[in-house]
């Protein structure tokens, strides 16, 4: 549950800031961003609300073993790992959104960069320790 209030937290806080960004230089692609963005914070909602009832459950079933009704106990911790599996769910699928974002980002910083030209040691095609390596040398 700590991990998914962290991500709620950290995501909240960028919609914030693009929001504040947009204000200032209204951009389509930060309104895109900010629309993807609300869509993971809903998703993120939805994990938190499953797993605090898994929770929930999980703890009625307790009580209800406790009072010796295994019958109704059985059924109440099932529903409670349906919930935990629909958290889980949720939680895989908002990673998925978020790598995708992520790598978007990063595709962008690559074309960049394949255009700029390569750093003072550094093989137009590789890194400075690839070159360093060719030449016999250790970084």
């Amino acid at each position: 549950m700590l991990a998914y209030t962290n991500r709620f937290l950290a995501l909240a806080s960028l919609i914030r800031s693009l929001h504040a960004a947009y204000r200032s230089a209204p951009d389509e692609r930060l309104l895109a961003q900010i629309r993807s963005l609300r869509a993971r914070v809903l998703m993120i909602r939805n994990m938190q609300f499953l797993g605090v009832s898994s929770i929930l459950l999980c703890v009625i079933a307790m009580f209800l073993f406790y009072e010796q009704q295994a019958a109704a106990a059985r059924l109440v911790f099932g529903a409670g790992m349906v919930a935990l599996i629909g958290s889980l769910l949720y939680s895989l699928r908002e990673i998925h959104i978020s790598v995708h974002a992520l790598n978007l980002q990063l595709a962008d910083l690559e074309r960049d960069e394949k255009r700029l030209p390569p750093l003072l040691g550094e093989q137009p095609n590789g890194t400075a320790e690839r070159g360093a390596a060719e030449r016999g040398e250790r970084i």
